[in-house]
């Protein structure tokens, strides 16, 4: 599911994303009838994850939920899946005691969808930059919580 959802997302290796399990906060999935629709990977501050848009925000704040990816399948899309999961981990940040909820969206290649869902959550343009030898640009964003 992941690797379909590129673009919008980064693809993954068997083994990276094995890694990126392993230093998540939460790993979130969403099933329908036994198949996974939805997933959600969100990560602290701290770890080892290489990511630039992960390094950008862990530059700038000591305390934040991140989330890395979350990518729906598209026979799940408008049904309201995403909204779920990020109030599911909103609350949990919250309950955490975390300020704030950081993501990425790409603007080149643009990824209207998401930029349109983030806007209308709440979220706010902190930042922007290029990333993969400046073939996809990047805009930060923040949730205060």
């Amino acid at each position: 599911m992941n690797n379909a959802a590129v673009p919008a997302v980064s693809g993954l290796t068997e083994a990276s994303l094995r890694d990126l399990v392993e230093w998540a906060h939460h790993f979130l999935v969403v099933e329908d009838d036994g198949a996974v629709v939805a997933l959600l990977i969100t990560l602290l501050p701290g770890t080892t994850y290489g990511s630039m848009n992960y390094a950008w925000f862990s530059q700038r704040y000591d305390s934040f939920g991140y989330v890395d990816r979350i990518a729906v399948a598209p026979t799940a899309h408008s049904k309201g899946i995403g909204r779920m999961l990020y109030d599911d981990y909103s609350a949990r940040c919250r309950a955490a005691g975390l300020p704030r909820v950081c993501a990425e969206v790409n603007t080149e290649p643009r990824n209207d969808q998401s930029l349109r869902f983030h806007d209308l959550y709440g979220f706010r343009a902190v930042g922007e930059q290029d990333t993969d030898a400046g073939t996809k640009s990047v805009v930060m964003l923040e949730l205060p919580l």
